[in-house]
């Protein structure tokens, strides 16, 4: 029996009806693969065409070789002096920060001690942030 004639008799209601049940089988396994063969096409149509749009609309762009040397090394302050002129920074943006959201005076706050919090939020939620910080500037 032909694929195609089997095919025309399976889309006919009337004539389905006398067709064996091997006959209904191997009809419904065409029509599947068929199926699955035009949308297999399709998405690879889809494809290519998001591959040429993403081209035409980001360019390809050819990262050139950067060069880095590196500078002379410059005599540093002593690391405890730095430690230390860090920490007094920080003590004052951190008591700054304080008054400013309890909106009183730097006077009226105290910072008796600090300590680091290990940050735990994950990699691609510190990732969003930043490209959330970098596209509003």
């Amino acid at each position: 029996m032909d694929k195609l004639s089997l095919l025309e008799k399976f889309s006919d209601p009337e004539i389905m009806q006398s067709l064996s049940m091997g006959e209904k089988m191997l009809a419904s396994l065409y029509v599947m693969f068929l199926g699955m063969l035009v949308t297999f096409v399709a998405l690879c149509i889809l494809w290519g065409l998001i591959v040429i749009m993403s081209k035409m609309i980001h360019g390809t762009k050819k990262e050139a070789v950067k060069v880095v040397t590196t500078p002379a090394p410059v005599s540093a302050p002593a690391p405890a002096e730095l430690e230390k002129e860090e920490d007094e920074e920080l003590v004052a943006v951190i008591t700054a920060a304080i008054a400013a959201s309890l909106q009183t005076s730097t006077h009226n706050i105290i910072v008796r001690n600090i300590t680091r919090v290990s940050d735990v939020t994950p990699a691609w939620g510190r990732m969003g942030r930043m490209e959330q910080m970098n596209n509003n500037f």
